[in-house]
């Protein structure tokens, strides 16, 4: 055996172990709401793109700006060429070198409007874009709450579920006892063990829809899908502050995507604009310095040249009022979809508004409605353990107090993802 066969043989069983071992040090990644918020803005590819796309509007507005100003540009020539007979008036070809080095400055010095519009364009589409990343880190947010609601309502559930079960076995360990002192008759056992196969199943059931919305809750904030979190928030009720009409006023002047419509609008108008710009003249300046000669590397003779150039399109077949009637036509069809969205944010906020308080009268009403089924339940033990209370009596019990609890998730679950869907929609800042 050689040396590198034994250094093989070493590290398989420390790489074995270490695998063994590895499960050992995992340990549940604990999160509040606001961690799973701060993971998402950092690792969410929605937000990168979004900042990215800001980025690249921050550099085209730049080159907006560039465009009005001063170019320099350097030519180098080299060349050589011949001129026949017939043009020398010789009986042979004549054969000339030439090098040449050019420099030209350019300024537009007025392009009808266009540049100049285009340089307003360019700073409202970076407004915009600006405005794309915190309507992301709005929807962000609104996603990872949600989720993080989610796995807290199907925890709940699975508490509420294992509740049941263990209700159920308690009882069903009771009619057992009862059956074989003869004290109730053999279905009274068959109902109270379908009773509690049905619990269980519903166990299966809500550890599944767990176990699934904890992997949505990683796939929002960038974890691996499998990785196991502890919840540091439970559900909480506080009465929001807001009225609607303050929702919706609030929505108007800070919704991102109604402050983007603002800068579109005004973009439009820009573009009817620059294409009116066509039935204008422009005028640019030029200078050149060149250099040229006969030897590399051409430096020997020189000129210059100042020139200011003025045009304008006296007759284009039309083109460009076909351009300015396309641009005022995309106005109007700029304030159609700004209008369509104002119109659905605003029905969003009150759809909201009024579904959070719809959940907000119900979790008073369930949570009342626990205290009943609870207090229920222990009657209804005690009447069963002393002979008086029926075996169906006591299922309606367990099986009242089980939808009860629920009914109480399902009202805090509907008040909190209705408070973070209002928040959304009326565009508050994710901080």
């Amino acid at each position: 055996m050689n040396r590198y066969q034994r250094y093989f043989l070493a590290i398989i069983p420390i790489a074995m172990l270490m695998t063994l071992a590895q499960p050992a040090f995992a340990t549940a990644v604990e999160l509040s709401v606001e961690d799973s918020i701060a993971l998402a803005l950092k690792n969410n590819y929605d937000i990168k793109y979004a900042k990215s796309a800001r980025e690249k509007s921050y550099w085209a507005m730049k080159e907006a700006k560039k465009n009005k100003g001063i170019s320099i540009d350097f030519t180098h020539t080299d060349q050589r060429y011949n001129t026949p007979p017939a043009e020398t008036g010789t009986s042979a070809y004549e054969y000339t070198t030439n090098f040449d080095n050019q420099i030209a400055l350019t300024l537009p010095l007025y392009s009808g409007g266009k540049l100049e519009n285009q340089i307003k364009q360019a700073k409202l589409d970076l407004k915009v874009a600006e405005l794309d990343v915190e309507a992301a880190k709005q929807q962000l947010k609104l996603t990872v709450v949600t989720e993080y609601l989610t796995v807290l309502e199907y925890l709940n559930e699975v508490r509420v579920n294992q509740e049941t079960v263990k209700n159920y076995e308690e009882h069903l360990k009771q009619v057992k006892d009862k059956f074989d002192l003869g004290l109730v008759a053999k279905t009274d056992v068959l109902s109270s063990q379908v009773d509690l196969a049905s619990s269980q199943d519903n166990l299966v059931k809500a550890k599944n829809n767990y176990t699934n919305a904890v992997a949505a809750l990683n796939n929002a904030i960038g974890l691996p899908h499998a990785t196991e979190v502890t919840l540091k928030d439970e559900f909480a009720y506080e009465k929001y502050p807001k009225t609607l009409e303050e929702c919706l006023q609030y929505a108007v002047e800070h919704r991102p995507e109604l402050i983007q419509y603002e800068a579109k609008i005004a973009s439009a108008n820009y573009d009817v604009d620059i294409a009116k710009s066509g039935r204008r003249p422009t005028v640019n300046l030029t200078a050149e310095q060149d250099w040229y000669d006969s030897h590399l590397i051409g430096s020997k003779n020189s000129n210059w040249l100042l020139k200011l150039t003025t045009s304008i399109n006296v007759f284009d077949t039309g083109l460009t009022n076909s351009n300015v009637k396309q641009a005022q036509h995309n106005v109007d069809m700029v304030l159609d979809k700004a209008g369509q969205q104002r119109d659905t944010i605003l029905l969003n906020v009150r759809e909201y508004y009024l579904s959070m308080h719809e959940a907000e009268k119900r979790i008073d009403s369930n949570k009342v409605s626990v205290e009943y089924a609870e207090e229920s339940l222990m009657i209804q033990k005690a009447r069963y353990e002393v002979g008086i209370g029926t075996n169906l009596d006591l299922r309606d019990a367990v099986l009242s107090l089980d939808s009860a609890k629920k009914d109480y998730i399902q009202a805090l679950y509907d008040y909190n993802t209705n408070k973070v869907k209002l928040e959304q929609a009326m565009g508050l800042p994710v901080q």
